[in-house]
């Protein structure tokens, strides 16, 4: 059976749903994880630790990073080799891939090791805080193998057609983690030693399960030992397709690191932690977008290849206008409910719930039209426009928010920090919106070329 055909026959709407409501679900549980982690901690340990999880958070993102850059650029050669009915290549990539991320974890949890804290003071540490982020982030990085390979592999599962497995591998591990963080925390008395730890196992969790999906004889991929010895042919593939994505991600560590040192010049401590804060609401609001975004990629990519323009810009119209309803609900409720949000977190600390409270309606004041942005920028990875792609995501990310995070609070202090996003997010959603509309005018006239049908990478 052609499971491809219904992305050209069924309705928009039902299809967007089928498709969306899967990676909707691992993204929540997996911000619901992220979210209820943070929690623990702020009321398990204070103030003092959420801001040295801030502060250790760059670290954990360029972590991810490398697991990007080893599993998206394996997931897409793994997906066209099974599609040219490759499979023996296909598992030499897959075994090349798991040395690579084995290799790079290693790599990682050396070097982080060696100079953790002069990493944690140049990325905003104060003396007060380094014990702290120390205590987190040492353990973090003793278990990043169990990051990489469990986040590094998932997509290898998606590549083959199981995209439910794929979602329980995050699920799994979410859940694991709302369930041990209370234990190691509360119970064990461990504070923020028992979250780090509680983190590491619940990846452990998940990269096993990873492994006893293709070591158990659930896959049609098998790793082989022979596979295992690296080919610089597929690694130079692997990091050539794996690298647009790595680098959105080091920008972003980029960000944080700038983020958190204006932060601590400006408003203390206490300011970081409150960011720590914001941010997770921020990507708990967003995360369900993402996921409207992996759904509605394959049905846009479709109808694109097959020129059923209509149902491409029926599409875009649904997920643009879901994502709205999701960020403006989001919005109401941050400046109807701020200081209630931050007490969620940190019930005791009055002068982080005065500052968060603020930062939250100062930073997210242009919530209402991120999901516009967010989506508008993925339209163009679904057809095939990397590049306009990744320089719509780098807009809101880079382009815009570092010169503005470094202008504005040489003049407003504090207030130049959190104004830093919203500005940022209002030109780049003015940017997306005049690039869309182009290409829009496109579609309707129908002078799409047959060049344009083709990756434009």
């Amino acid at each position: 059976m052609d499971h491809s055909k219904q992305l050209g026959e069924e309705k928009i709407g039902k299809l967007l749903l089928k498709f969306s409501i899967p990676a909707i679900v691992g993204m929540i549980v997996n911000s619901i994880y992220n979210v209820v982690d943070r929690i623990f901690i702020g009321r398990g340990v204070g103030s003092i630790a959420l801001t040295g999880i801030t502060v250790s958070f760059p670290i954990m993102i360029i972590i991810m990073a490398f697991g990007m850059l080893i599993g998206i650029g394996a997931t897409s050669l793994i997906s066209i080799r099974l599609g040219e009915k490759k499979g023996e290549e296909a598992e030499i990539i897959l075994g090349n891939a798991l040395s690579l991320l084995i290799l790079t974890s290693i790599i990682m949890t050396v070097l982080g090791l060696i100079f953790v804290n002069p990493i944690l003071i140049r990325f905003g540490a104060s003396s007060t805080v380094l014990p702290y982020a120390r205590e987190y982030l040492v353990i973090i990085l003793m278990g990043s193998i169990f990051q990489s390979i469990g986040f590094g592999m998932n997509g290898f599962i998606r590549a083959e057609g199981n995209p439910k497995i794929a979602m329980y591998t995050m699920v799994i591990g979410a859940l694991a983690n709302i369930a041990l963080d209370p234990l190691f925390i509360f119970t064990f008395g461990m504070g923020i030693r028992g979250a780090a730890i509680a983190t590491v196992i619940s990846q452990a969790i998940s990269s096993v399960w990873v492994l006893w999906y293709f070591f158990g004889g659930k896959s049609s991929l098998k790793i082989h030992l022979k596979n295992l010895k690296l080919h610089m042919r597929i690694v130079k593939e692997i990091i050539a397709i794996g690298l647009a994505p790595f680098s959105m991600q080091i920008a972003a560590s980029v960000i944080v690191v700038i983020l958190n040192r204006n932060l601590y010049t400006y408003g203390g401590d206490s300011a970081i932690a409150a960011m720590g804060i914001i941010n997770s609401i921020s990507m708990f609001i967003l995360m369900p977008i993402f996921g409207i975004n992996q759904g509605s990629q394959p049905i846009i990519g479709y109808n694109y290849g097959a020129r059923e323009y209509d149902r491409v810009k029926e599409t875009l119209k649904y997920s643009i206008l879901a994502s709205t309803v999701i960020c403006i609900v989001g919005f109401i409720v941050v400046m109807r409910y701020p200081e209630n949000l931050i007490m969620i977190f940190n019930n005791e600390d009055k002068d982080l719930i005065k500052i968060g409270a603020h930062g939250m309606k100062a930073a997210l004041r242009m919530l209402p039209i991120v999901g516009f942005q967010i989506v508008g920028s993925n339209y163009f990875q679904a057809v095939g426009k990397a590049k306009y792609s990744m320089f719509l995501s780098l807009s809101r990310q880079v382009l815009f928010l570092i010169p503005v995070l470094i202008i504005m609070p040489k003049f407003l202090g504090l207030e130049g920090v959190w104004l830093a996003s919203p500005i940022s997010d209002f030109l780049a959603f003015i940017l997306t919106f005049i690039v869309l509309f182009i290409e829009m005018k496109k579609l309707d006239s129908g002078k799409i070329q047959d060049n344009d049908l083709i990756n434009e990478n």
